[in-house]
This record gives structure tokens, C-alpha cells and sequence, in this order.
């Protein structure tokens, strides 16, 4: 099965979406980010990818309050990043109700963080591995490293990581498709599940990633291409439930 996971990205306290990460280029698609988490819920998701971009550009929480509203309102599990940089970070975002919590940067910078988030929180940890052209890219995607992400992915896996959210930068928000032979690499040369994310725009690619099922991707987050009704959501599960 491949997990069809709506996302809501938070930015100013309102839902928006940028294109491949910039601050500046921003679409604010609803004023509360609560009810459209409620409609995604009531649409048939399993799960909600939610993200504050304050945070990860700024690293620290900027949204909490919004967070814990969606985790008491929703019944289905919520995944939740971004200015995730400290052990006690973690913690208060689990304990508020996240069902798994999204490490980017601290992958990079304090590895020995997440290894203790791990042993702390087993099967709660994700770890974002955001790239532009195969490099990992660190707070908010505004930094860029020369760590590569297969590099990335096997060092977490060593710490105990058993998935990664794995996001083509360049083409995140820019409806230009799936980089689905990157994500396919990344499985098949870590052997760690992932999932993916950045660029979905059609039927058509969701169709690649499921035919890419049994390297590893086990999910994909859906965001603008939903937005702007491009993918209806409804009819894309039913859909892959026919596959």
C-alpha cells in the first residue's frame, strides 16, 4: 500500500504553500489551518503531514498552540517538523499529541539528538532529508550542505531511524512531478522506507511511486497539486485502492 498523506504547512498562522521552499514565494490557501487539517481528515486521509515554516526557518516553535488545536481535533495520526532542534522540542511536541516528530537539520548538525530522541521515542522519529541536486539543504532549505542524502539516510539509519521523508527541493510547490528515481535510489541503497515528497502534480505520479513500491516508498505528501485541484483527493484513493 502506498499512504496518501495530505499536508498543511504553516506559515504566519495560516495554511500556505511555498514554492521549493522560499519564504518569499508564498500562496495562502485558508486562514484556518485547523478545519482545512478537519477536511483533509473527512476526505479519507490516514494520516496529516503538518509542518511550521516559521519554525524551520527561525528553529524555534511558532505554531504550538495551532498544532495541539489540529492533534486534539483529528483522529487520525499527525506527523509533525519543523524547527525540531532540541531534545526537549521533541518532547513537548510528542507530548502535545504528534504521532511521529520530523527532524531535518539536527540530523546534520547533532546527530547525537536524534539518537536520543530515538531511544526515547522508538518508532516516533522521522527524519526529513530535504536535497537540492542529491545535496542535503539545512534550515528551512536555505543552507546547503555537501552531505549527500543516501549519506544522510545511512548515517541515520545506524542510529536507529527506520524512515525519511525525502523532498526534491527544486521541485517542491513547482507542480513539475515526482523525482521518483531519486526516491527509488534512496531505498534501494539504504534499505530504509521512505517517503516522498516535493512536486507531485498528477495521477500519473503517484502511479510511478506505487510501481516503485517494493524498493521501500511506503508514502507520498500531497500538497499544491491538491491546493489547486489538480488531484482530487477522493478520487486518487480510490483509485490507488484499485490498483
Amino acid at each position: 500500500m502506498l499512504e496518501l498523506i495530505p499536508a498543511v504547512d504553516l506559515k504566519g498562522g495560516k495554511c500556505v504553500r511555498l514554492q521549493e521552499g522560499i519564504a518569499s514565494r508564498s500562496t495562502e490557501y485558508s486562514s484556518d489551518p485547523v478545519s482545512m487539517a478537519l477536511h483533509w481528515e473527512s476526505q479519507g486521509a490516514t494520516r496529516l503531514h503538518l509542518v511550521d515554516l516559521d519554525g524551520a526557518f527561525s528553529g524555534k516553535a511558532a505554531h504550538l498552540e495551532i498544532a495541539k488545536s489540529i492533534f486534539g481535533s483529528l483522529k487520525i495520526p499527525v506527523q509533525f517538523g519543523g524547527g525540531l532542534r532540541t531534545l526537549e522540542q521533541i518532547e513537548t511536541i510528542l507530548h502535545l499529541g504528534a504521532a511521529r516528530a520530523i527532524l531535518g537539520t539536527i540530523a546534520v548538525d547533532n546527530p547525537l539528538i536524534v539518537q536520543e530522541a530515538v531511544r526515547n521515542f522508538p518508532g516516533a522519529i522521522v527524519v526529513g532529508i530535504d536535497a537540492r541536486k542529491g545535496k542535503v539543504t539545512l534550515r528551512g532549505w536555505v543552507d546547503q550542505t555537501e552531505v549527500t542524502a543516501v549519506e544522510l539516510a545511512l548515517r541515520m539509519k545506524d542510529l536507529g531511524i527506520e524512515r525519511v521523508i525525502y523532498t526534491d527541493v527544486a521541485r517542491d510547490g513547482m507542480l513539475q512531478g515526482v523525482n521518483y528515481q531519486e526516491t527509488e535510489n534512496l531505498c534501494r541503497e539504504t534499505g530504509i522506507k521512505v517517503i516522498a515528497s516535493g512536486g507531485v502534480t498528477s495521477v500519473e505520479d503517484i502511479q510511478e511511486l506505487w510501481n516503485r513500491r517494493a524498493s521501500g516508498i511506503e508514502g507520498v505528501i500531497l500538497g499544491r497539486a491538491l491546493y489547486d485541484g489538480k488531484i482530487d483527493y477522493q478520487d486518487l484513493r480510490t483509485q490507488v485502492l484499485s490498483w
